[in-house]
Order: structure tokens, then C-alpha cells, then sequence
């Protein structure tokens, strides 16, 4: 029987809807708390083990009490055994490093985890401390806020089809992926300061897992100037449209001459700023007035990622009520060729929508310039 270890980081993606660009610390926390935010976790890891569900006879979950692991396996009608306690509530990354050493004294086949580059972080050293980085194999569920690191599957469902082929029998074969993390602090105040912290053995199946970040900052400068000026052209009046996040959207703002948030996103009317750094909440309050909006954004370089990476402001609340045709997609040729064929990726946190955004995109990349490109989940 398959022994496959669970770990749920309760609090991963706390801060994301709320602008808060994170959800490591205490007070950061209690701050998205404050704010009505709710963790994305065990919604997104139930997605993945519903892909298995059918299966429960073929494998046993061992995993932490509570709300990390414990209440989700149970609830889902598995072969529960809880081998680590922790308090209910709040967790920290203590209970996650105790989860893995109880795990890994179990002899557990492999580790699916859900959270973002922090708890891979400390998954990774409390592997490393016990020697065991190379030999235990893990697979990530993205449901933090940073997902830099190339342990993650595509999308939890990616994650979900790829265990099925595992217990179902697929030989096992991994590959070393890199753990990254970046500077919290740094990246509230649009800084990008990621380290690389080690490598993780992971399934060695690229079209499930994501590829690390890439870093840098575009330097095609006349390629932002024509998409930018083209978008700015075509802006119509009395329209909110909600930018960014990224280096590329952010040549929009720039280009009118407004401040911008790097790391976030902002809301203009009639080429004037409205609020920089808008959450979750505000977009829908500004909906919530009748305003007919528009979303511009782009794909992360390398990954690919549309929705689901840094800007889960863009809730699926907040995509349908904006729609799909209002979804304004600019890249750069050379984010476009870096994909090498690979589909533009969305990972909402809601299937049904993942579903509804599929098919072919028009991509502004260039002065009157577009590509169409396929968007899958």
C-alpha cells in the first residue's frame, strides 16, 4: 500500500487577497485576518486529492493533526493515521518541521504538501537536516502567495493527476527542483530579493510541474514603449481598468506618468490614478458602484501563470464579475517564445472558472500587434 505523507499549511495564501503580498509572521496574519481574509489551502488541496478519491484503497494518508492534514483526509473518507500534533488554529512553521520528521519516521513514500516557497523552505531544511532531501520525493500544491519554487505542480489538479499516476502505479522517476524564497519585507515595498535555498527531489514530469520563476527585469524597452502606448490608445472612457501585476504592466503606468505598484495592483479611470495597490475587497466595492472595468495583466516569465501567481487580488469573484472578454493579456514576444509551445496556465482556486477561461487568448505584444495563444489549467 502506498504511504503517502500529507502536510497543509493552514495559513498558506492568507495574505493574497488582501494585498498583503505574503503570510509569514504572526502579525501579518492577524493583519489579513483583520481584513476578512481566508486561507486557500484546504480548498486547493481538496481539489488535488479529489483526483484520488475513488482510489482511497490503494494508498493510507499520514499526516498532522488538525487543520493540517488531519480534518481534510478524514472528511475526504481516507486511511487516516495522524503521527504529529500541533495546536489547533493557528500553526507555525515549528509544527510544519515537527510534521516532517514524524513523517519521514514512518517511512512514507512520498510528501504532498500545500502552502507556498515558505513552507517548501522548511521542508527543505528539515530534509536536509535529517539527510534525507535526495531520498524522500515531495510534491507541492500551490497555495501560497510566492511561488517561486520549482517543487510545485501547474495547478492543484496538476498535482491531484499526477499522484493518481504515481499510486496507480507509474514508475516514480524524480528529478532535483530548486526550493526559492524571497524577502517579504522587500517584495511589500515592489523589491524582488529571491534566494535560492536548496533542491527537493520531485517527480520528473514537466507537464505537471511548474518551472522555477525566471528573474531579472525585461530589458526589450521598445517593445514595452509600442504595448504600452498601443493599450493606452485603446483605453476607452469612463472604464476602471485594474493593472498589473508585473514589469510589464507596470510600463503602462509609467508611460502615463503615475505611480505604480510593481508587486500589486492599481486602478486607473480615465488615465488617472484611482488607488494604487487595490486588495480583493476594494476591486469589488469599485465593481459593487456599477463600473464597467477591465483587467490588464500578463504571464509570469517562464511559468506561464496568468491568474493564480502574485495576484490573487483577481479572485474568481472578481474575474466573473468582470468577464473573461474584459481580460486584457500583454507579453513581450520573448515571454511568448520562452514558453516553448507550453500553454499560458490559470489557477484561480475555482475548477468551474479554470474551465470557463480555457481556449484561445488574444496577447497584445507589440504596437497594433497580437498573438493568439491557447490558455489551459
Amino acid at each position: 500500500m502506498f504511504r503517502l505523507g500529507l502536510i497543509i499549511n493552514p495559513l498558506a495564501g492568507v495574505g493574497g487577497r488582501v494585498a498583503l503580498k505574503g503570510s509569514d509572521g504572526a502579525a501579518i496574519v492577524k493583519a489579513a485576518r483583520k481584513m476578512g481574509a481566508q486561507p486557500q489551502a484546504q480548498a486547493r488541496t481538496r481539489v488535488a486529492l479529489e483526483e484520488i478519491q475513488e482510489f482511497n484503497d490503494l494508498f493510507r494518508v499520514y499526516t498532522a493533526a488538525n487543520e493540517m492534514g488531519q480534518y481534510l483526509s478524514e472528511d475526504m473518507g481516507f486511511d487516516t493515521r495522524v503521527v504529529a500534533s500541533n495546536e489547533a488554529g493557528e500553526t507555525t512553521a515549528e509544527d510544519t518541521c515537527n510534521a516532517v520528521k514524524k513523517l519521514v519516521a514512518e517511512g512514507i513514500d512520498l510528501i504532498l504538501f500545500a502552502g507556498g516557497d515558505g513552507t517548501a523552505r522548511d521542508i527543505f531544511s528539515t530534509l536536509k537536516n535529517l539527510n534525507k532531501e535526495e531520498s524522500i520525493p515531495v510534491l507541492g500544491i500551490p497555495a501560497g502567495c510566492k511561488i517561486h519554487s520549482a517543487v510545485y505542480a501547474v495547478t492543484p489538479k496538476h498535482a491531484g493527476e499526477l499522484l493518481y499516476l504515481i499510486i496507480r502505479g507509474r514508475p516514480l522517476a524524480v528529478h532535483e527542483a530548486s526550493v526559492m524564497d524571497i524577502d517579504e519585507d522587500a517584495f511589500r515595498h515592489d523589491i524582488v530579493k529571491a534566494k535560492r535555498f536548496g533542491q527537493l527531489s520531485v517527480p520528473a514530469e514537466n507537464q505537471y510541474m511548474q518551472n522555477m520563476k525566471e528573474g531579472g527585469v525585461e530589458h526589450a524597452e521598445l517593445v514595452l514603449h509600442d504595448i504600452a502606448s498601443f493599450v493606452i490608445e485603446s483605453m476607452e472612457p469612463d472604464i476602471v481598468y485594474f493593472v498589473g501585476s508585473g514589469s510589464t504592466p507596470k510600463a503602462i503606468m509609467d508611460e502615463l506618468g503615475l505611480a505604480s505598484t510593481l508587486l500589486g495592483i492599481d486602478a486607473i479611470e480615465n488615465q488617472q490614478l484611482l488607488q494604487n495597490d487595490v486588495n480583493e475587497q476594494q476591486i469589488l466595492a469599485m465593481l459593487e458602484q456599477g463600473k464597467t472595468a477591465k483587467i490588464i495583466l500578463t504571464i509570469i516569465g517562464g511559468q506561464g501563470h496568468l491568474l493564480g501567481r502574485g495576484n490573487q487580488q483577481l479572485s474568481p469573484q472578481v474575474i466573473r464579475k468582470i468577464g473573461r472578454d474584459n481580460l486584457l493579456v500583454i507579453a513581450t514576444p520573448e515571454k511568448l517564445h520562452a514558453l516553448n509551445g507550453q500553454a499560458i496556465r490559470v489557477d484561480s482556486g475555482d475548477e468551474r472558472l479554470n474551465d470557463e477561461l480555457c481556449g484561445m487568448i488574444r496577447v497584445v505584444t507589440g504596437y497594433d500587434e497580437h498573438t493568439l495563444y491557447r490558455i489551459e489549467h
